[in-house]
């Protein structure tokens, strides 16, 4: 069986110094994101969702995605979520130079955020790392659920979704059809609520 590490390990945060993986606070606080969108059959219902629960997050979108749905880039914004950058091309910085990587992000800028950044695949090397830093806020995450594997399955996200989650945890979904999240992510927030948790969004100047 595949081993699977929700979180980031140890040696990230040496390397990537100044990267958010959490926010920082002792308080019962979480940070629901969502990379890969925006798309017309998971949008719209993860932002049902979030006006139902009445939370707010993070939508690490695809520059090419927003170029492609400018409607629903702006219905998150319309609906009080944030955006992050999130690429263009959804490049993995471990099979890209330097040069390219970062022209990629820039690329994505005016079609999503010039503030805050999320490599795709959470794979960024250290020099695009020190690059990129200077002109955003590098977000990573402190949990992953594997909402984005069919064969993971929905129950399995959600149990170890809810098995994990700490004060300050950033947690990453997926806005696109395929992502089980939509199944739990009602009752996950109901759940995480009822446990004394509260969402918030990231600062966009931390």
């Amino acid at each position: 069986m595949k081993l699977r590490i929700p979180g980031f390990p140890f040696p990230a945060e040496l390397l990537f110094p100044g990267a958010v993986f959490r926010i920082s606070s002792t308080e019962k606080v979480l940070c629901l994101t969502f990379d890969d969108g925006p798309h017309p059959g998971s949008t719209p219902g993860l932002l049902r969702i979030l006006d139902e629960t009445g939370v707010k997050a993070v939508f690490f979108c695809s520059g090419r995605q927003a170029e492609k749905y400018p409607e629903l880039l702006d219905a998150i914004k319309k609906h009080g979520h944030s955006v992050g950058n999130h690429g263009y091309a959804h490049r993995s910085g471990w099979k890209t130079g330097l040069k390219e990587y970062c022209a990629d992000v820039y690329k994505a800028s005016s079609l999503t955020s010039d503030t805050l950044f999320r490599p795709p695949y959470g794979r960024i090397l250290p020099c695009q790392y020190r690059r990129l830093s200077k002109s955003f806020t590098i977000v990573l995450w402190d949990i992953m659920p594997f909402d984005y594997d069919k064969k993971y399955g929905a129950a399995r996200s959600s149990r170890l979704l809810s098995r994990n989650i700490r004060p300050g945890s950033v947690i990453v979904l997926h806005d696109t059809p395929a992502s089980s999240c939509r199944s739990f992510l009602s009752d996950f927030i109901r759940q995480s609520i009822k446990r004394g948790f509260r969402f918030e969004l990231i600062p966009q100047n931390i």
